[in-house]
C-alpha cells in the first residue's frame, strides 16, 4: 500500500519533496524562464502579481530576454519549478499586461505585503511584514514574517503568521487574528 502513495525511487521522492516546498519571496525572483520548445532562456522574473484577496500569486512579472519589454507569466504556464527558474513550454506563454482583462483589477492594485503593517482584529500592533513564504506548487502565500518593534523582538522575537490566520487585507494593513499569549510563534523557511 505504501508503494501506491510514495514513489519508489528516491529521485522521484526529492523532486515531490521538493516542489511542494515553502520557498521566501526572495528566492522566487530574479529568475530565469526557460523554454521547453527551444531550451533556451527567454525571460528574467522581476516581481510577483499578488492576488491580496486569498494572498495567491498569480504571476510573475517579467522582463523579456528579446526586446526588454514587461510581460507577464501566468501561474498557469509554468510547468516547472526548478532552482534555476520557472519552466514553460515557449515564449508564447508570456502576456502583455494590457492584455490581460481577468487580471487586470489584481494588476492595478499592485500589492506587495512586505512592509504593510500587521494588527490584531482588536486593533493590537503586531509589526511589519519583512518576508513571506509561498508554496510553489499552488503558489499560495502560506506564511507571513513579521519584524516587530525592538522592545517587543526582545521579550518575544519575530512572528510567523499562517495565511489561516489572515483575518483581512487593506492596501494600508493585514489585520490577523488574535495572538496567543505567552508562547512566540517563530518558524523559519528553507530558502532554495
Amino acid at each position: 500500500m505504501l508503494t501506491q502513495v510514495y514513489s519508489k525511487t528516491p529521485v522521484d521522492r526529492y523532486k515531490r519533496y521538493n516542489v511542494s516546498m515553502l520557498q521566501l519571496s526572495k528566492s522566487l525572483v530574479n529568475k530565469t524562464v526557460m523554454s521547453l520548445r527551444t531550451e533556451t532562456v527567454i525571460a528574467t522574473v522581476l516581481s510577483p502579481i499578488i492576488n491580496p484577496n486569498n494572498l495567491k500569486i498569480e504571476g510573475f512579472y517579467c522582463q523579456d530576454r528579446f526586446d526588454n519589454s514587461t510581460l507577464v507569466l501566468l501561474y498557469q504556464d509554468i510547468r516547472e519549478v526548478l532552482p534555476q527558474g520557472y519552466v514553460v513550454n515557449d515564449h508564447a506563454v508570456l502576456s502583455d499586461p494590457d492584455e490581460l482583462i481577468r487580471l487586470k483589477k489584481v494588476l492595478d492594485l499592485n500589492f506587495n505585503p512586505i512592509g504593510k503593517q500587521v494588527v490584531t482584529v482588536t486593533k493590537q500592533r503586531v509589526g511589519k511584514v519583512s518576508d513571506y513564504a509561498t508554496e510553489t506548487e499552488t503558489m499560495y502565500i502560506q506564511k507571513i514574517y513579521v519584524a516587530q518593534s525592538i522592545l517587543k523582538s526582545f521579550t518575544g522575537g519575530s512572528l510567523s503568521i499562517d495565511r489561516t490566520q489572515v483575518n483581512e487585507i487593506t492596501p494600508q494593513k493585514i489585520i490577523i487574528n488574535e495572538l496567543l499569549k505567552g508562547n512566540p510563534a517563530t518558524a523559519t523557511a528553507i530558502a532554495t
